[in-house]
């Protein structure tokens, strides 16, 4: 009797070879920001009112250097640049409606803001360029996140923006607004923040779909107030902004 063939692993498609990542030349950065500014520009009237030419400059040298540092600090899960414009640039400037609403409110020249978990500065390098009457402070755990923060706002020649690496529980100083993008659950990002908040001051999360759980699961003392659901052209998914305040 012959011997049996030898039984065979399950066959498996070759490993596809990686693909090399883009890098963009400065003008090819400015390029792109002028395109997502004409995208968010036609999509909505009220992104239009304050996407002004003179923040294009800015933005797109913050984008190469997020990009630059990238490589070697892991800022960011994505590398390809398109979707660092839609998913990252995009997203940040869609709140600035809102947020500029919100700012108008408020009596004091300058509002101060802390952005937690701030990792590439999204969104707080991205408000600092936007908003000078902004005070940011990007808050990460991570030391070379913050020495990145720090680098930008050296180069860009922001004043009003900080890098702090730190706990944010551990912190001390209190700011006017507290922030966060796809930082942690609800219930944590409050009650981390809470000493963080100046009296008067409110919470604004970043999130995806409206998290219904997490909205449930808040602690007592804090209050929802609005969910503000935005539209994000070239970002195929949904995002919506949830501000939340102090109760007793």
């Amino acid at each position: 009797m012959s011997p049996k063939p030898a039984r065979r692993g399950p066959v498996t498609a070759a490993p596809k070879p990686a693909s090399r990542p883009v890098h963009w030349s400065p003008e090819a950065w400015l390029q792109g920001v002028t395109d997502t500014f004409e995208r968010l520009r036609q999509a909505d009237p009220a992104l239009a009112a304050v996407l002004p030419d003179a923040l294009i400059a800015p933005l797109a040298r913050y984008m190469g250097l997020l990009a630059h540092w990238n490589a070697t600090f892991n800022l960011t899960a994505l590398r390809d640049p398109q979707d660092m414009l839609s998913h990252h640039l995009a997203d940040c400037l869609s709140i600035l409606p809102a947020l500029n609403r919100h700012l108008h409110s408020l009596p004091q020249p300058q509002v101060s803001l802390l952005d937690v978990g701030s990792g590439g500065g999204l969104p707080g390098v991205v408000l600092a360029i936007c908003c000078p009457r902004l005070q940011v402070s990007c808050v990460d755990t991570v030391g070379k996140k913050a020495a990145f923060i720090r680098q930008v706002a050296a180069e860009l020649q922001l004043p009003n923006l900080k890098g702090e690496h730190a706990r944010v529980e551990a912190m001390r100083s209190q700011y006017d607004i507290v922030t966060c993008r796809a930082f942690a659950a609800l219930p944590d990002f409050v009650t981390w923040s809470r000493e963080r908040l100046a009296p008067g001051g409110i919470w604004l999360a970043m999130k995806g779909k409206q998290p219904d759980d997490e909205i449930a699961a808040l602690p007592d003392f804090t209050a929802v107030f609005h969910v503000e659901h935005l539209q994000v052209p070239g970002l195929d998914a949904e995002r919506c902004l949830i501000w939340m305040r102090p109760q007793a």
